[in-house]
């Protein structure tokens, strides 16, 4: 048999084979009984499901945990918090353990019992550290925090489960269900207390990337005709930075938006539209809204994540909500609106801002 006979063979023993798999994966799909065995259906994630996942891989990979531990502020923050609010004999949840070290803080402050709460294989390192250095009184429960069961409920839930724009690390569903089911009465959690900021700001000359169809005379070409391709993706919208050389300022006077109490709220007390005005005190170009936060364990100790703190948490990010420049005057009056699908996924938040001035709307 010569090769040209070979090769034709080989392609009518392909063709009639892709044939029957056809005829017979035709077949399956017919038969309801068939299918749902050899095909079963996808299980639908729902958003939870969906962020457990990506947190449990974000935080296994050192560099997060680098960063998080790199950030002076942050770390000067909670062990000043645990210094002051953890008393001798506590039992505490540790929420999100990751390396161990708010836990290592905790046993060193003289609590009785820690229980260090992950699901991301961190854990693993989480222990070979506290052997290392020490710490006792320390059981490492790898497991998500909703699958936690305890014998006896605790003095205090630790955390550190805010994200960038505070709600994103799904803090509140987290935090309430340990509170819930595992909190003493009377108990505490560290930290409880939150702002969440939104306000309209302009920024830096040299930082300014405007959108695409304000460009209008780049070397005498105009690209204002690209405002009838607006993108329709909710994250050209947003961005995110750390960067202290950002935001040149603030276009009034800063207030918080929402104030968070882990104490006491629930997850359907947070409101799904906030409205407010802000009179313009330092004029400048309205380049967006920026979104960030403040926690607060005493008067004299807080964080902060806001663009113009210069001893900001720098591992933090701050959210820009970009809108189309317009200029605001001393005197003017700007109207937001943000209304939220999630809290916890930014995309889904939608915003506006209205600016009057001489009692017309700019």
């Amino acid at each position: 048999m010569d090769l040209s006979s070979i090769q034709r063979f080989t392609v009518n023993v392909s063709q009639r084979v892709r044939r029957g798999c056809t005829l017979l994966r035709n077949c399956l799909l017919g038969s309801p009984r068939l299918k749902d065995w050899f095909y079963p259906p996808s299980k639908i994630k729902t958003p939870a499901e969906k962020y457990r996942e990506r947190n449990e891989d974000y935080f296994a990979d050192l560099h997060a945990q680098e960063r998080m531990l790199a950030d002076g502020p942050r770390m000067a923050f909670y062990h000043d918090a645990i210094s002051r609010k953890i008393k001798r004999g506590d039992r505490v949840i540790d929420l999100g353990t990751g390396t161990g070290i708010l836990a290592a803080f905790a046993s060193r402050q003289g609590a009785a019992q820690v229980y260090a709460v992950d699901h991301s294989s961190i854990i693993e390192h989480a222990r070979e550290l506290a052997a290392e250095n020490g710490i006792e009184n320390v059981d490492f429960e790898d497991v998500h925090s909703t699958k936690l069961f305890l014998d006896d409920q605790v003095d205090v839930i630790l955390h550190e489960q805010m994200g960038d724009f505070l709600f994103d690390e799904a803090m509140v569903p987290n935090v309430c269900d340990l509170r819930d089911r595992l909190l003493k009465p009377g108990g505490l959690i560290l930290p409880s207390k939150f702002e969440l900021y939104c306000e309209p700001m302009t920024l830096r000359d040299d930082r300014r990337v405007p959108f695409i169809w304000e460009l209008t005379d780049v070397h005498g070409f105009d690209f204002s005709s690209m405002e009838r391709s607006r993108p329709q993706d909710s994250e050209y919208y947003g961005l995110v930075s750390c960067d202290l050389g950002f935001v040149k300022h603030f276009l009034g006077e800063p207030a918080p938006i929402l104030e968070v109490d882990l104490h006491t709220i629930t997850e359907s007390s947070l409101p799904l539209k906030v409205s407010f005005t802000r009179k313009v005190t330092k004029e400048g170009i309205l380049d967006g809204l920026v979104v960030f936060m403040k926690v607060k364990v005493d008067d004299d100790l807080e964080l902060s994540s806001s663009p113009l703190d210069s001893g900001r948490a720098p591992h933090w990010g701050f959210r820009i909500l970009r809108l189309d420049q317009s200029y605001a005057e001393i005197g003017d009056k700007l109207e937001v609106t943000l209304t939220v699908k999630d809290w916890t996924d930014p995309d889904t938040w939608r915003w506006t801002c209205g600016m009057w001035g001489c009692e017309e709307l700019a």
